[in-house]
């Protein structure tokens, strides 16, 4: 029964008036903004704004000269999942043992070593690459690669993913696939926090995003958001942005050409 008292969530971690710096300037500065369970928060902004950085920090990789960061337990559960790009594909592993090398240790009796191995299975399963699992990395496409990293993530049983450009370089279907498995993984309650440099393809479709340039510009849905007002403080460029389908739809402009010089006769010689 409704007894008009609210339910607080206490998040799962949270930046207060963060800045960090590699040994010069800060590169982010006055960040605040908070992950909850179940949450799904794509970060945009353009080239060096500082969104790796972000990420980094999120996994305590890097520690802010300012500010504080605050997680729900002493040791919460997050697992990366890096650019395919930043991967050496060629090194001689399957996908299976790829997502084994995620827990760190080697169980070393035979019953764990089996169950670790119907875990393994059941996760590859789960991303739709069961069959997969002894098949060199090299012989992946792009879409498959992701979910194999992926699996590796979900190894390690997280609350949080965090996810640095997990659509860069790949095709539109690709795209669409991988947008779909998180969003799968999501809606099983595990909170996802990614980059991306994607505007309409990914960003417009997540329910939340946080437009990013050293500090957060504005933070909320994709029709709240993405306006060309908050893009252009964000990215310093003019941008138009068009409502198709009730999806935000962003246009970068372009600058104004000037006309053409008539050519004259005596021009030519």
């Amino acid at each position: 029964m409704d007894d008009g008292t609210y339910v607080t969530v206490q998040p799962l971690i949270e930046f207060v008036d963060v800045a960090c710096s590699y040994g010069g300037p800060a590169v982010i500065d006055h960040v605040n903004f908070a992950v909850h369970p179940g949450e799904f928060i794509g970060v945009v902004g353009p080239s060096g704004s500082g969104k790796t950085t972000v990420l980094r920090t999120l996994l305590g990789a890097v520690r802010p000269v300012h500010g504080e960061i605050r997680t729900s337990t002493k040791d919460l559960p997050m697992a990366y999942v890096p650019q395919v790009e930043t991967v050496d594909w060629n090194f001689p592993v399957t996908v299976t043992e790829v997502v084994t090398m995620s827990r760190g240790t080697r169980p070393w009796r035979a019953a764990a070593r089996n169950a670790e191995r119907r875990e393994v299975a059941e996760l590859l399963d789960r991303l739709g690459i069961g069959d997969l699992g002894d098949r060199q990395i090299r012989q992946l496409s792009g879409g498959q690669q992701q979910r194999v990293f992926l699996a590796r993530a979900l190894a390690q049983r997280p609350r949080l993913v965090v996810l640095d450009e997990p659509t860069s370089g790949v095709d539109v279907r690709t795209r669409h696939e991988v947008l779909h498995v998180l969003a799968d993984l999501n809606a099983e309650g595990i909170a996802i926090v990614l980059t991306t440099h994607d505007l309409n393809g990914l960003a417009a479709h997540l329910p939340r995003i946080l437009c990013f340039n050293k500090t957060v510009i504005a933070d909320g849905a994709p029709a709240e958001v993405l306006t060309s007002e908050v893009l252009e403080a964000t990215y310093g460029a003019p941008m138009d942005v068009l409502i198709h389908g009730g999806m935000p739809v962003v246009l970068e402009s372009t600058p104004q050409l000037a006309p053409p010089i008539p050519i004259r006769r005596e021009m030519l010689g």
